[in-house]
């Protein structure tokens, strides 16, 4: 396993002291069979109360309440991980699904739920037909379609970095054909969802040791990429912004129906329309020798 260290600084500044309102951090890097979490800290200033719990997703969500006033907020997280997923994964996918088109059974498709579903208008079936484009033909192998539909996106879709915030609708980025990393998710994800995959958001960070990936920024930053569920092999990690299948120099922190639900922090303020001042974001990932 690879240590990795994940410092995670938010900070804002208002021009008159606010009230803050409870603020919801998802920060806590989400532990599997490919990652260890050995320890996260949490430093709030001004000093607030923190309870941990979990939401429907099994991510862990940090509730933090204030009672002063401020005219500074800033929150860091240092997080501590063991790392160890392979570059070249093998993927035990049930015979019933090597195939593609092939039915979930009954259970997975009820637990599945929303996750099959586009969350996102599509007036005239415009992203089903830009989709279907990657079946080459009925039936076809499922994985290899999954892969060029993950091609496809890098492809056509050029990476930016976008400060702006929210996400882009699949069909504004195919316009554009440019977008952020969130946005190359979102596609991806509801595109293998308007051909029937179920398959979920993730939020985290990018480790980037030899400085050769798409999307990192420095020593490290925020990422967001896509799962697809395959009966057999479970959730299959996609990244369209790097190409790329499995979780290797992934770190996920929280998975969920739409991006929107997992930002790493939310929250809002009681005070003058313009209190506001900026914000900043500090992100730092970091392999231990």
């Amino acid at each position: 396993m690879a240590p990795v260290t994940i410092r995670h600084r938010t900070s804002y500044r208002y021009r008159a002291p606010v009230r803050l309102q409870a603020h919801r951090l998802v920060l806590r890097p989400r532990e599997s069979r490919e990652l260890k979490l050995e320890r996260i800290d949490l430093t709030i200033t001004p000093n607030a109360a923190v309870a941990w719990s979990q939401d429907v997703f099994g991510n862990g969500v940090a509730t933090v309440t204030f009672q002063a006033m401020t005219a500074e907020l800033v929150i860091e997280s240092v997080a501590e991980i063991d790392l160890d997923a392979p570059a070249w994964p093998i993927f035990p996918i049930a015979a019933s699904a090597i195939e593609y088109p092939f039915p979930y059974s009954d259970d997975e498709r009820t637990d599945l739920g929303s996750l099959t579903l586009n969350q996102h208008l599509d007036r005239g079936g415009r992203l089903r037909v830009w989709a279907g484009g990657f079946v080459y033909s009925r039936p076809t192998d499922t994985l290899s379609l999954l892969k060029d539909l993950n091609t496809g996106v890098a492809n056509q879709i050029a990476y930016e970095v976008r400060e702006d915030e929210g996400t882009q609708s699949p069909l504004e980025t195919l316009d554009r054909a440019r977008g952020s990393c969130r946005d190359l998710a979102t596609l991806f994800a509801e595109a293998a969802r308007s051909l029937g995959f179920g398959a979920r958001l993730v939020s985290g960070y990018l480790h980037d040791p030899a400085r050769d990936l798409i999307g990192s920024s420095g020593l490290g930053s925020t990422h967001a990429r896509a799962e697809v569920y395959l009966p057999g092999a479970g959730w299959v990690t996609f990244d369209p912004t790097n190409r790329s299948v499995g979780g290797a120099n992934l770190i996920p922190v929280a998975v969920a129906r739409d991006i929107r639900q997992i930002m790493p922090v939310s929250g809002s303020y009681v005070g003058a329309a313009d209190a506001f001042d900026d914000m900043a974001v500090e992100v730092s990932v970091v392999g231990t020798v």
